[in-house]
């Protein structure tokens, strides 16, 4: 049989063009001699809707757009992902279901069974599992049809499981004893993208084929939905675990296999190459979440940094240099090299630059603020006063130029607080705010990989939030190298300040310091713009602590 993974990008409730984006593959699936075109977990409405699916009209909409696709694929066969009521009485009123269009109608359907409720995932809160799953047979082929998480459940792979069953195993118990032909599990997936995912997530696919001696294939969502970016990277294997065939990553494909060829020599899973699948994950993810929400130009406040230069690189490389407008705002505290820096970034990626001092206006502000402020030393209050200025002027030209303000603070800078609420934060989008500063660095020079883009003197200076006179990033917090190890095994792995400290050897007094500042800077992270997902613990919908406590580190 000729299966096409028809990997998509479709946006969250835009029934019309999700049906248009369908209805193409399907075609050029089918005129590339394709039996069945398969695409994405809930491709119909995109993953996930969240709360849209308490709305009775939405999921009308999803039912009467499935319906739509199966009356105009008659031609062929299609299985799609899809929201559908759950028909019971008691429990959720939807289902995430995989639907099997044949004869322009809906011939079967796999409602999913795991619903996963950890992370970013949600799905316990809306659909109603599936209690059983069935084989079904296309053109005389007995095929499994799973859904994401159904595959995710391998007791021979995972050391842990969230879960008793596993629907795979199940589904095999059913395989038809007298079939003679290959086995075969489909798996319409919106599984999302962090560091080292796709390398794991080809080597469970992979262990899943060998164990069941099936053809296994992935076919993924791409694009970006909010915070969750999506690779793609739609995947084939032989029953030896071999890849058959693979999907671009970070873009719309479609890819083409015959489960009888085995022709093909075995190829192993490759090993991706991280930093620059980050690097095209956020070019994705900045570009899917400033288009689908209306916009087509960017603003980003060059401070001469390195944090807003690569945040610069990353938007030029998503919308182009015409729509991308760099503005440097230097105060009385700003060195000369900042703005010469963030002129020669502008220069060499061919955006608009633009100098709006505000040194003036800094200026009236402390005036007015003086009879309450006399008498007190010069602080943090002081300090502040300029990035919230900066923020003022940015949302002032987004308002005018109906250009979206993009942030510019990394994962570390979030993580302990080093950062101005209402001032460096202000933003419709923190693009790198999942990317430590070590990592910036990384993408920095990978930015340059071809030649130079980003400034060397602004990837070798020390950095500073230049806001008092001679000020260093490492007068109020410790070196990245050491910052960001502990950063991440506390926030991405729970480890305890004991762990930390003794693992990698740091003094315990230290990384307590560090952890009550990660724990002090609770309610500037859960007002602080969408983050871009792009490791397996970011600030955002995944991570949920309150902000009134008293915790001990």
């Amino acid at each position: 049989m000729k299966i096409a993974l028809a990997q998509i990008n479709p946006t969250i409730g835009d029934f019309s063009g999700n049906l248009k984006k369908i209805l193409d593959f399907t075609q050029r699936a089918v005129d590339a001699g394709a039996d069945l075109t398969v695409f994405p977990e809930l491709a119909v409405c995109g993953y996930l809707p969240a709360d849209f699916l308490e709305k009775d009209a939405f999921i009308a909409r999803a039912s009467e757009t499935l319906a739509k696709i199966a009356e105009q694929t008659t031609y062929t066969s299609v299985l799609c992902g899809s929201v559908l009521p759950s028909g019971v009485i008691t429990g959720k009123n939807v289902r995430n279901v995989a639907a099997l269009l044949t004869e322009g109608r809906v011939s079967f359907l796999q409602q999913k069974m795991l619903l996963p409720f950890y992370d970013v995932f949600d799905e316990q809160r809306y659909f109603e599992p599936a209690q059983q799953q069935t084989i079904v047979t296309l053109k005389g082929q007995p095929i499994a049809i799973t859904i994401c998480e159904d595959a995710w459940n391998d007791k021979l792979y995972w050391p842990r499981r969230f879960y008793p069953i596993d629907p795979v195993e199940e589904l095999m118990k059913k395989w038809p004893q007298q079939s003679d032909t290959a086995r075969i599990i489909l798996n319409i997936s919106a599984s999302p993208y962090w560091h080292e995912k796709r390398q794991m997530r080809s080597e469970m696919l992979a262990a899943l084929a060998r164990r069941h001696h099936a053809v296994v294939a992935m076919c993924n969502q791409v694009g970006g939905n909010d915070s969750l970016l999506f690779d793609g990277t739609s995947i084939a294997f032989d029953p030896e675990g071999c890849v058959i065939a693979r999907a671009k990553s970070f873009e719309e494909d479609l890819l083409l296999f015959d489960t009888a060829d085995r022709s093909t020599p075995c190829v192993p899973v490759a090993q991706d190459d991280e930093v620059a699948g980050a690097w095209q994950a956020l070019v994705m993810g900045t570009r899917d979440y400033v288009r689908k929400c209306g916009f087509s130009k960017v603003l980003v406040g060059l401070s001469g940094g390195i944090d807003s230069a690569l945040v610069a690189a990353i938007a030029t490389e998503a919308f182009g240099a015409e729509n991308v407008i760099g503005v440097g705002m230097p105060s009385e505290f700003s060195s000369s090299h900042s703005i010469e820096d963030a002129r020669a970034l502008a220069q060499n990626l061919g955006i608009r630059f633009e100098l709006l001092a505000i040194r003036e206006i800094y200026d009236q502000f402390t005036q007015v603020l003086h009879p309450l402020f006399q008498g007190t030393p010069f602080g943090l209050a002081e300090e502040n006063i300029q990035p919230r200025i900066r923020g003022t002027l940015l949302m002032a030209l987004s308002n005018k130029f109906g250009a979206l303000v993009l942030t510019t603070g990394n994962k570390s800078e979030m993580a302990v607080g080093y950062c101005t609420l209402y001032g460096d934060m202000v933003g419709g989008l923190a693009v790198i705010g999942d990317v430590a500063k070590t990592r910036v660095y990384e993408l920095s020079r990978y930015v340059n990989r071809e030649r130079e883009i980003i400034p060397v003197a602004t990837i070798e200076k020390p950095p500073s939030a230049e806001l008092r006179p001679g000020q260093l990033d490492t007068d109020s917090l410790p070196p990245y190298d050491i910052l960001d190890p502990i950063l991440e095994a506390y926030v991405e792995r729970y480890e305890s300040a004991e762990q930390i400290a003794k693992t990698q050897g740091v003094d315990r007094s230290l990384v307590e310091q560090v952890l009550r500042l990660v724990e002090r800077s609770e309610y500037k992270r859960q007002q602080a713009a969408p983050v871009l997902k792009v490791t397996r613990k970011s600030f955002g919908n995944g991570r949920r602590f309150p902000i009134a406590v008293k915790v001990q580190v």
